[in-house]
């Protein structure tokens, strides 16, 4: 915003970190190091993620108490590394994991001058989809607003600025400058969607601007796109970060006059249910500076290019943050093994991904012909390991026949994986798609192995979709397509008998996904999908399908979420289950 005489000003900076989980010193050494970065932009606040310190989401480690101590005692000590680097002055927003009698607590500090000079609890615990936040946090009672250099900061921590009433409510009756909300807000298909015009309404009930500090980066099933932005009391967004990448976000801001009922100079009050506390840093506005930073508004990226970076990002972060240093996966010829090796060379580099060809007597010239482009594509490492001698052992010893002959080839290849990656020290990715999953078109113990799943998330139609994505940026780029034609273009076969297709035993891969997205992710019931114009016969046989494999789900690697409910932490539904809905 531009400098308008007599309105109290303040630079902030949004840091948009990656952080781990349980690594409490390396996140708090990139709490100072980004709180440096913030202080020789000039900066006067700096705001961090929500559980910054210990990572998020921190499942059971909430519930054990030496990890509750060791991120208090973090804290504390995070205060005194800042001031000791020099950035004391720098007053620090950083959420954490506290504890007290009553029980865990998702919670934030602030930082100043070699203290912690507040802190606060989140109100608002969610418990739908992937959050179980009231299994392990007991909810706060206690807002705190923060006067710096003149100016009333609140505080809001991720739900509680998602959810009407509460702590928004509270700080819009109690008068506030700006609010700094702490997120942790996991990445689906165009989020971004939703977050600005909810944060809209939310600075329009306050009252006041609204700084929105996101997360960045993977953890297990989950990726924090970041996209961190600031709006102000109008609704107008005046700065946005880049998604899926650490970023320091810093904006000047022009406060206008508070439009808020608030009184400024009483200390503490009782609005909404909750206790408003104010705590005075600074009560002297600054001295008029000249503005140096230009808003920054990153573009929103393409659905293909967002869904893209989220998977690069979380298997990305998957391998480092479990010190792997290569992967490996079974080059089949088809698109799935084609689209999870090119995310895996995005990701990791071409060096880093080791692909396998284990043709059978029934794989075709061309499965063989597409894994070796596959591989020259790419300019990854690449083997073939055929497996016919080891299939025909098993079915000559054992007699196999049918389904049986044709999944042993599946446990041959996932068995010989898994060798490799013993001998070899790779992590296996699985390669399966989320309409594979659905229908249990997969084999337990076959190609269901491995240690993470980069697609398990996207329906089949949506692997076609991002390979032409992908293969047009390469072109775009002047580089070569890494995807080969061929995988993209031919109808799909496992090849575990003479001419099989796909189509074989799934409907059309179009209609299917239809459905699935309907059934799974919309939860619609037999009678709503007969609504919609799907065949009684073909929902009949596609929900049995769905409802029988729930235990190979539960057995799959984990993968990232991309969708609004993905198959793991948004649905959970009992193995042994007698309920169907049928026609």
């Amino acid at each position: 915003m531009g400098k308008n005489e007599g309105m109290p000003q303040l630079r902030i900076a949004l840091a948009q970190v990656n952080t781990t989980v349980g690594d409490l010193s390396g996140n708090s050494d990139l709490v100072v190091e980004w709180t440096r970065r913030a202080a020789s932009d000039g900066a006067h606040v700096v705001l961090f993620p929500e559980m910054a310190l210990p990572g998020y989401p921190v499942e059971d480690l909430a519930l054990r108490g030496a990890f509750t101590e060791a991120s208090r005692a973090a804290v504390t000590e995070l205060a005194t590394a800042i001031a000791d680097a020099g950035h004391g002055d720098v007053c620090v927003v950083v959420g954490y994991l506290d504890a007290d009698d009553v029980g865990p607590r998702n919670a934030l500090a602030a930082l100043y001058r070699g203290e912690v000079v507040a802190t606060q609890y989140k109100y608002h615990l969610p418990n739908y989809g992937v959050f179980d936040e009231r299994r392990y946090f007991e909810p706060g009672t206690t807002l705190t607003v923060l006067r710096t250099h003149g100016v009333d900061l609140g505080l809001a921590i991720c739900e509680d600025l998602w959810q009407e009433g509460g702590p928004v409510a509270a700080l819009g009756a109690f008068g506030v400058d700006l609010v700094l909300a702490l997120n942790a807000s996991p990445y689906e298909r165009a989020k971004s969607d939703v977050r600005v015009p909810l944060v809209t309404r939310r600075a329009a009930e306050v009252k006041a601007p609204v700084a929105y500090a996101n997360l960045v980066g993977g953890q297990d099933d989950l990726v924090f796109d970041g996209g961190s932005f600031v709006v102000d009391a109008d609704g107008v967004l005046l700065a946005r970060a880049p998604q899926f990448a650490e970023h320091l976000l810093v904006v000047d801001l022009d406060l206008p006059e508070r439009r808020g009922t608030g009184d400024r100079s009483r200390g503490e009050a009782r609005v909404e249910g909750l206790a408003v506390r104010r705590r005075v840093l600074s009560d002297v506005p600054l001295d008029p500076y000249p503005v140096t930073y230009r808003p920054e508004l990153a573009e929103p990226l393409s659905d293909e290019a967002e869904i893209w970076s989220a998977l690069v990002m979380a298997l990305q972060d998957y391998v480092r943050k479990n010190n792997f240093r290569s992967v490996l996966l079974g080059f089949s010829g088809g698109i799935d093994s084609a689209v999870v090796a090119a995310l895996a060379a995005d990701a990791l580099g071409s060096d880093a991904v080791y692909g396998v060809s284990m043709p059978s007597k029934y794989s075709s010239a061309h499965s063989r012909s597409d894994a070796a482009e596959l591989a020259r594509r790419l300019g990854c490492h690449f083997r073939v390991e055929p497996v016919e001698n080891i299939v025909a052992a098993y079915v000559d010893q054992l007699q196999l026949e049918g389904v049986a002959e044709e999944n042993i080839q599946a446990r041959v290849r996932g068995m010989m994986l898994m060798a490799l990656s013993n001998m070899e020290g790779h992590l296996v990715l699985a390669t399966g798609n989320k309409t594979e999953l659905a229908v249990g078109y997969s084999t337990i113990y076959g190609d269901a192995v491995g240690g993470f799943a980069p697609i398990k998330d996207v329906f089949k139609t949506q692997v076609w979709e991002l390979a032409r994505w992908r293969n047009a940026e390469a072109e775009k780029r002047g580089e070569t397509p890494p995807i080969p034609p061929n995988s993209i273009t031919k109808p799909p076969s496992a090849e575990l008998r003479p001419g099989q297709l796909d189509t074989d035993s799934l409907p059309d891969y179009a209609l299917l996904d239809e459905l699935l997205e309907n059934y799974v992710g919309g939860d619609r019931g037999f009678a709503d999908l007969l609504a919609a114009g799907f065949d009684a016969e073909t929902v009949d046989r596609v929900v049995r399908m769905v409802d029988r494999a729930e235990y190979k789900r539960r057995q799959y690697p984990p993968g990232p979420k991309i969708t609004f409910k993905a198959f793991g932490r948004d649905r959970r539904l009992p193995l042994t289950n007698a309920w169907h809905e049928v026609h």
